[in-house]
């Protein structure tokens, strides 16, 4: 089985520079671009039978975008969910450092931000969800999980079975793209965070530097 691990387009929370986990804020119309042009690589290059998604605005219509140009199975999974990050969701991170800042030396990975999950919540909900696709979807070929970038990361992270208190994380830009296959009791992992897909799209002013 082959995993298309993608992550959605642009939403509103990156131009409000927000926190966003649990917040639910939709797709920028700039992100609804990032994802038709994503939906159109992908549906050149693999033949996915099966879309799960998170629920969230702005994976969601990531999803929707790129089931448009598949027109294959499409399935909500709420273990794809982003980060809960409890009182953050929303907050500026301005607001955010003053009102809750870190302990010092950082959050121990058992302890849950205030009204959230913790580093160790996530990563079993990452195992949770892994275990369950290979599990239930295995009569398919090639599998699309539409996410978020924190959840993916630990997604990787236990595909590769690292251990929890890994040091090693893996970026996600908009729409990027990882592929990993399971096959003969190997795990293969193809490329991580692939964006050809956005070369030659105009940026907006207001999001360059």
């Amino acid at each position: 089985m082959k995993l298309l691990l993608i992550r959605h387009g642009e939403s509103e929370a990156d131009l409000l520079g927000v926190h966003e986990g649990r917040a639910d804020f939709p797709l920028t119309s700039f992100g609804e671009r990032q994802a038709e042009l994503m939906a159109t690589y992908v549906a050149e290059t693999y033949s996915p039978q099966l879309i799960l998604t998170s629920p969230l605005k702005r994976a969601r219509k990531t999803a929707a975008i790129l089931n448009e140009k598949i027109g294959c199975e499409l399935v909500e999974e709420p273990l794809l969910k982003e980060f809960n990050n409890g009182v953050l969701a929303g907050l500026s991170r301005e607001e955010a450092a003053v009102r809750y800042p870190l302990p010092e030396g950082g959050r121990p990975i058992h302890v849950p931000i205030q009204d959230g999950e913790s580093e160790l919540d996530i990563r079993f909900r990452a195992e949770n969800v892994l275990s369950k696709i290979l599990v239930e979807y295995q009569e398919y070929d090639v599998v699309v999980l539409v996410s978020h970038g924190g959840l993916l990361s630990h997604l990787l992270n236990s595909f590769l079975r690292q251990p929890i208190n890994t040091e090693f994380i893996y970026p996600t830009g908009d729409t990027g793209i990882h592929l990993i296959e399971t096959k003969n009791e190997k795990r293969i992992v193809w490329f991580l965070n692939k964006q050809e897909h956005l070369m030659g799209l105009n940026v907006p002013e207001k999001r360059m530097i």
